[in-house]
Order: structure tokens, then sequence, then C-alpha cells
């Protein structure tokens, strides 16, 4: 049986965690900076998990991760 390909844009935005959940980082951290508060912009520096209804369809679209 092939292997079965992952899903190039999530393997850029996901990383697997040692419980089986997903890392994701906040998104409007790249460009645009100027009129978000630094308070917004240190809170969006921090990685977060996804929800846990999301987690099945990161885990098909990353099948070896």
């Amino acid at each position: 049986m092939p292997k079965m390909k992952s899903n190039s844009g999530a393997k850029k935005r996901f990383r697997k965690t040692g419980g089986g959940g997903f890392k994701r980082h906040a998104s409007h951290r790249s460009h645009i900076l100027t009129k978000k508060s630094t308070k917004r912009k240190r809170h969006l520096r921090h990685a977060t998990l996804i929800a846990k209804v999301d987690t099945q369809m990161v885990r098909r679209m990353l099948p070896y991760a």
C-alpha cells in the first residue's frame, strides 16, 4: 500500500504535542502591526492548542504526525 500524503499547508501550521493534541500559532501577527497594541501583539506570540472538535480533521491531514 502506498504512503499517504500529508497536507502541505497543515505541515507548516501544526505541531503534535506529547498528549496527542496539536499546537497552533495565532493569526494577525504577520503585518500591519503598528495599529495593534503592544499587549495584543504580546498575547499573539504564544502558541495554543487547537479545539478538540478540530483535532480529528488535523489528524487526517497529518497521517504521520
